[in-house]
């Protein structure tokens, strides 16, 4: 087991490999008093939060298909102490390239970061 100190220096070593940054917005309801109508609104709950992009490609053909697609696993490594609600969308900025994304997962949470799978931001659900 790490001592308190072991663990914020390993944070600390994960946390200066954060090269990118994200944002983050909800899509929320909002209800207008006046005309007692409901309707959605995008909201950045986040913004600025060092991040980090991994990437990892993998061969989706099986041996008899012809045609070889190549799928791409992205996830991003962020501070455990951030909450990111399901759904949420996910603007990130790393390497002079800005993507949004949506997470596709529960995050794997460690003591040192965590790590959340991602997914191309297609629309709003």
């Amino acid at each position: 087991m790490l001592s308190k100190a072991q663990i914020l220096k390993a944070r600390k070593a994960v946390e200066e490999l954060y090269t990118g940054t994200c944002r983050v917005t909800e899509h929320q309801k909002v209800k207008d008093e006046e005309s007692k109508l409901t309707t959605y609104a995008d909201r950045v709950v986040m913004e600025n939060q060092p991040c980090r992009l991994t990437f990892k490609s993998a061969d989706t053909a099986g041996r008899k298909e012809t045609a070889v697609s190549v799928a791409q696993t992205v996830k991003m490594l962020i501070s455990p102490d951030v909450v990111i609600r399901p759904g949420s969308k996910i603007t990130v900025t790393q390497n002079g390239v800005t993507t949004d994304y949506t997470y596709s997962g529960v995050p794997a949470v460690y003591q040192t970061h965590q790590e959340i799978t991602l997914q191309l931001f297609e629309r709003w659900a």
